[in-house]
């Protein structure tokens, strides 16, 4: 029986394919400079993830899609469409966050502002890397998702330039983000199924 069905003691058949369906997860690559190592991060959460099964989860780089500057571009650029409509496909997010001067990059901040109501009503995770885990940028961007109506949880892997690091350039985490990882996931998931019910 599907959410809704469990609180009305019944349900539509929509509702039960809505439930079945599974869901879909980008995986967020925040910098976009040269030299970074999300593409690093943001495949070992994808294979940590693949492992689940429990969703469908892909890797959404934003270098992608060559975002114009906010305000800058004429509105009609293809990679704002391409952008807009990659969020409106996807359930949920988990975001590779690195921090620069206490907070995210300026391209992550130039992506989050170029769509809108592509990311309502959906849930995300937040795995931050920096000094000191990235914590202030997390900090940050909890901020502005919760103007863009997306309901970021709380488990919060945090991975550190010092420890998870080699030479500051590549990525050997830890075992013990792994249980942080799944914990993450598993709340992304939970509010990702439910938020789906309201859109």
């Amino acid at each position: 029986m599907g959410f809704l069905g469990r609180i009305f003691k019944g349900s539509t058949k929509e509702e039960e394919n809505m439930t079945n369906s599974k869901l879909k997860i980008g995986i967020i690559l925040g910098s976009t400079r040269q030299g970074r190592v999300s593409p690093q991060v943001g495949q070992w959460v994808k294979g940590i993830a693949d492992k689940r099964e429990d969703a469908e989860y892909e890797i959404v780089d934003i270098a992608d899609f060559k975002l114009p500057f906010l305000g800058e571009g004429t509105g009609q650029e293809p990679g704002l469409q391409a952008w807009n409509e990659k969020l409106a496909s996807l359930d949920g997010f988990v975001f590779i966050v690195q921090e620069y001067n206490h907070s995210i990059t300026g391209a992550l901040k130039n992506a989050l502002d170029s769509a809108r109501e592509a990311w309502n009503n959906k849930a995300a995770g937040i795995v931050s890397y920096g000094s000191t885990g990235g914590a202030r940028a997390a900090e940050h961007l909890r901020g502005i998702l919760g103007e863009l109506k997306v309901a970021d949880v709380r488990t919060h892997p945090t991975l550190s330039l010092f420890t998870d690091f080699e030479n500051y350039s590549v990525f050997k985490p830890a075992e013990l983000h792994l249980t942080n990882m799944n914990a993450m996931l598993d709340e992304v998931i939970a509010w990702s199924g439910a938020l789906k019910t309201i859109r």
